[in-house]
């Protein structure tokens, strides 16, 4: 069943992508759509015996693949409770993301080709998460790197566009560089690339150190630091999130797609599954816990003032995977898994309502020229409402009632007070802040969006409407695209109640559940469920005052947002302008390698090796060879002189050689 789940999309993409021209539009998405299909279903088949505590981790040889010296590598599908997990996130969210696109992309004229790049995508997805190895991971991981420039960049004839693409695979070749020398350097220490050869000789490299830029380094801690680099690349932490943003070019099915369920969950998989060598580096995992909160904090800000509805919520992740990897560093892995699985479901949700609002207004992006959407995309409405309830963490502390990442979040936030110290202090407030202005600029995005009266887009937040603008033409998405909204909505409900026991219940169930897939640090998950009650409630605080500042500032009083922006308009215009970080990374980095691009092209390729050597030393040999030319005139008694000049020329040398010798 597992090379069905693994290899059905790969299926699926070779015949949209080499049969579609062939076979047509509507039989590559169905084909592609089935068969994603029946992978989620059969990944649920997968999951549940885990869940219900009768699964049992195994592996499957697909066939051997690598063998140099004593490296012997198997393509070997790996299957266990942290697999079986992100099976049917990437499965359930891809299959319903394929299902919304038949509806979202039925005008494209090129719609055989995006699900083509679509079942690729999963496919890249779940071989990294189905790897055995280094070396299968990485290919996994190129993978969702190549299938996201091919998707971000899908509307090529767009300039920004083709910009967003490149800007993803650059940023995240820096981050890639990383986790390659990280591989490199775990074999280099171990001698294997194999997960559990390698976590089984962690002991024996434990104080030893590793030869680094000249220093001698803790080998664990520098291994860990690398491949935490491909993770902040791939998961949009702090210092590499600036491709995230920039990736809304894309159809918004694959911001949904990248955001929800593969690319940026990658980095945040990687590191769970390695949780065996990060428990070995204090270190590395105080970065961890450091990248995450700033990154938590620091895109939660920018969201606040974004009026693109698809970068406020691309914002969103970056701050929601910013959780996860506090999460992931202060030891509790359970919890930090748990709000992947839980923000799968109301990202991809939030994400495809916002696909349906900008379907409904024909292609309008800005929310400022939204408004009153309620009454004409009610069904949108409603499943937009729902995916904000559980992105803003709306339930009730030491109850069961809550929405799916009200008990994920809170878990992670309660387990960063738990862990303690100046860090663990730092990391719980700057998660608190972090959820009260996500509870702000998500009911933001819902009020500017769906309440008030519809504004023309000449006047801004306030203006007015005009009829016969995109608001009149406004109309409800097709059933095709509203099922999946509705799909995702249940478990936006249900799957952080059904599933908290299981991610961060007892820490004898959560061991029993993971099966050793990750590290489980029990004492930990025993200390945040023994949080003060103020903690258990801090977030759930932050979180009303949030919805309270929303609402008065864009319903109670509207003016209030124009007004604070201008008598704070240098803190307004850097958090719009995003901190300034692309503006930092342009003059650090692309105007310096710009130049020295020009400069080889210009000053090496084109005088010295142009001018100078090609044509230069060219030009000079041709006119040698054209004076030599001359002289081979074709007459006969030009020759015959010639040898003459040469003869007497011989034996006058002779003459002088002979009477100097004598």
């Amino acid at each position: 069943m597992i090379q069905a789940i693994v290899f059905l999309p790969l299926i699926g993409a070779l015949v949209a992508g080499l049969a579609g021209p062939v076979i047509g539009h509507r039989p590559a998405e169905i084909v592609t759509t089935v068969l994603l299909m029946v992978s989620a279903v059969f990944s649920w088949v997968v999951f549940l015996p885990f869940f219900l505590g009768d699964g049992q981790a195994y592996t499957v040889e697909v066939m051997r693949w690598i063998e140099v010296g004593d490296l012997d590598l198997r393509w070997i599908l790996r299957v266990d409770t942290l697999t079986a997990v992100m099976l049917v996130v990437v499965n359930t969210v891809s299959s319903l993301v394929h299902l919304y696109s038949i509806g979202y992309m039925n005008e494209d004229p090129h719609r055989a080709r995006f699900f083509a790049y679509l079942s690729l995508f999963t496919f890249a997805m779940l071989m990294l998460v189905t790897a055995d190895n280094f070396v299968q991971m990485f290919f996994g991981w190129e993978g969702v790197g190549l299938a996201s420039y091919l998707l971000i960049g899908f509307w090529y004839q767009k300039e920004s566009a083709r910009a967003a693409a490149m800007k993803a695979f650059v940023v995240n070749r820096v981050g890639d560089f990383g986790f390659l020398l990280g591989i490199l350097a775990t074999f280099l220490m171990l001698g294997t690339l194999g997960f559990d050869e390698t976590f089984a000789a962690l002991p024996g490299i434990e104080g030893a150190t590793l030869w680094f830029l000249g220093v001698d380094f803790d080998a664990i801690t520098v291994i860990c630091l690398l491949l935490f680099m491909g993770a902040m690349g791939k998961s949009a932490q702090f210092l590499l999130h600036t491709w995230l943003p920039d990736a809304m070019e894309g159809p918004t099915p694959v911001s949904a797609l990248i955001h929800a369920a593969t690319m940026v969950t990658a980095g945040v998989f990687m590191v769970a599954r390695l949780s065996p060598m990060f428990e070995m580096s204090e270190t590395a995992t105080l970065v961890v816990i450091y990248i995450g909160a700033i990154t938590a904090f620091f895109a939660a800000t920018v969201g606040l003032v974004q009026n693109d509805i698809k970068r406020v919520i691309a914002y969103s992740t970056c701050s929601q995977l910013g959780y996860m990897f506090v999460g992931l560093g202060v030891g509790a892995y359970s919890a930090g898994v748990f709000h992947l699985f839980t923000h799968a479901f109301f990202k991809a949700l939030l994400f495809l309502g916002a696909g349906s609002v900008i379907h409904a207004m024909h292609h309008e992006q800005d929310m400022r020229n939204m408004g009153g959407l309620r009454n004409k995309i009610p069904f949108t409405y409603w499943m937009m409402i729902i995916g904000t309830l559980a992105l803003t963490g709306v339930g009730i502390p030491g109850t069961m009632f809550g929405f799916a990442g009200f008990f994920s979040k809170d878990a992670i936030i309660e387990a960063a007070y738990a862990f303690g110290g100046n860090v663990g202090s730092l990391a719980f407030w700057l998660l608190v802040f972090a959820a009260l202005m996500t509870s702000f600029y998500s009911w933001r995005l819902i009020h500017l969006t769906f309440h008030g009266s519809p504004r023309d887009p000449s006047h801004g937040e306030t203006g007015h409407h005009q009829h016969g603008s995109a608001y009149d033409n406004a109309h409800e998405s097709p059933p095709v695209m509203l099922v999946p909204l509705f799909v995702l909505a249940i478990g936006a409900v249900l799957s952080g109640a059904i599933f908290y026991d299981a991610f961060f219940g007892h820490a004898e169930h959560v061991d029993h559940f993971f099966q050793g897939s990750l590290a489980v640090d029990a004492a930990i998950i025993d200390a945040a469920h023994n949080v003060p009650t103020w903690v258990k409630w801090s977030a759930t605080f932050a979180m009303l005052i949030g919805f309270a500042l929303a609402w008065y500032m864009y319903i109670r009083n509207p003016d209030a947002p124009r007004e604070l922006a201008r008598e704070h308009r240098g803190l307004y215009q850097f958090l719009l302008n995003k901190w300034y970080f692309d503006e930092l990374y342009d003059r650090i980095f692309v105007r310096p390698a710009r130049w020295l691009g020009t400069a080889l092209w210009k000053g090496f390729d084109d005088w010295l090796v142009d001018q100078t050597i090609v044509e230069g030393l060219g030009r000079r040999v041709k006119d040698v060879t054209a004076q030599v030319v001359r002289l081979q005139s074709g007459y006969l008694y030009h020759y015959a002189f010639a040898m003459i000049i040469g003869i007497a020329a011989l034996i006058t040398w002779a003459i002088a050689a002979g009477g100097l010798l004598g």
